[in-house]
């Protein structure tokens, strides 16, 4: 454990969010995108910040690390890429699917126990390819699957209760908010339910680099460690074929990186250096330079990142800019924007 006396939850109100990214067309600001960034040093400290780290807000699927945690603490018996789907919002290809039906039959238990919404594949292709065959939304297809067969076998280990598993009250989700205050060093502000369906708790951008940043300097062995190897490892399990987070986690050695839903992200290196992004308007096209440009403050060599500097934007079907970190988080642009 890192505190027994976690500090206060973070304020609940309206994030005070400063312009991260700028759409550039033809040498021109076409549009703002807002949010907050946070670069911790190898010591913990911050090193950068911008916008509004203290605030209350919910990390989404970022928190799954934490959550992947909680349950290996709790007794969960998994490792490699298995342990990797657990902390995955995957892409639904039949891999994923594959592993979840492996994690239930660990478990003892088949996929009618799940309890998260149905869906379609999350990836754009094996979701137009899902359509085409005629297949329904399934509760195996949806994102968050192999985390909820995990926390299904974690409460089945324990003797809880498996109707009620997403209960906020139930022992499981206990367990978890116990984690989840433990790793960012701040009691929950609040909690709602994601989109799956699970309870999601209020932290602070600060907190959720904080987080990670313990996840990866964690001893070897711990769950916390093996949480971060069997992500680093199995980075396509943890998301996808052709997902930016999985490319991030291959470009930059011992990168710790995971996304979330409404533009959040966090990634940490072993060394404890982090960083956190949160795109106020949810754009993944502002958070994937933004976290790039983010990682370069960190001391990651920018030729690693120039990949992940932002997309084109385009005039008569060829580039005439480019969307863009600002100035005061990328001082020396990862790449020439027209």
């Amino acid at each position: 454990m890192y505190s027994s006396s976690p500090a206060d939850a973070p304020i609940v109100r309206e994030p005070l969010h400063a312009p991260v990214a700028h759409l550039i067309r033809g040498g021109v600001v076409e549009g703002i995108h807002y949010g907050s960034v946070v670069v911790l040093g190898a010591d913990g400290q911050v090193q950068f910040q911008l916008g509004d780290i203290e605030a209350a807000f919910y990390p989404r699927s970022a928190i799954k690390p934490v959550q992947a945690v909680a349950m290996l603490r709790a007794g969960l018996p998994l490792d490699g890429e298995l342990l990797s789907l657990a902390a995955a919002s995957h892409s639904g290809e039949e891999r994923h699917l594959a592993g979840t039906r492996r994690i239930l039959e660990l478990a003892g238990l088949t996929e009618d126990r799940l309890r998260n919404v149905p869906d379609l594949p999350y990836d754009p292709a094996v979701r137009d390819a899902w359509i085409r065959e005629g297949r329904a939304p399934s509760r195996l297809a949806q994102n968050c699957s192999g985390k909820h067969a995990a926390m299904l076998w974690t409460a089945r280990l324990n003797g809880w209760s498996l109707e009620d598993y997403l209960d906020p009250a139930h022992p499981l989700q206990q367990a978890i908010a116990e984690i989840v205050e433990d790793l960012t060093g701040q009691r929950v502000a609040q909690v709602t339910v994601d989109g799956c369906g699970a309870p999601l708790f209020s932290i602070s951008l600060h907190g959720l680099a904080r987080a990670v940043s313990r996840i990866t300097t964690a001893a070897p062995g711990t769950p916390e460690a093996r949480v971060a190897d069997a992500m680093r490892s199995h980075a396509d399990m943890a998301s996808g074929k052709g997902r930016d987070v999985a490319a991030l986690m291959r470009a930059v050695p011992g990168l710790l990186a995971k996304d979330g839903f409404e533009g959040v992200q966090v990634a940490a290196l072993p060394d404890g250096r982090a960083i956190a992004v949160k795109i106020a308007d949810g754009a993944n096209r502002a958070r994937v330079p933004v976290a790039a440009a983010a990682l370069a403050r960190a001391g990651v060599d920018p030729g690693l990142l120039t990949e992940f500097a932002g997309e084109a934007l385009l005039g008569g079907g060829e580039p005439v800019g480019c969307v863009r970190a600002v100035r005061a988080l990328d001082p020396v642009p990862l790449t020439a924007c027209a």
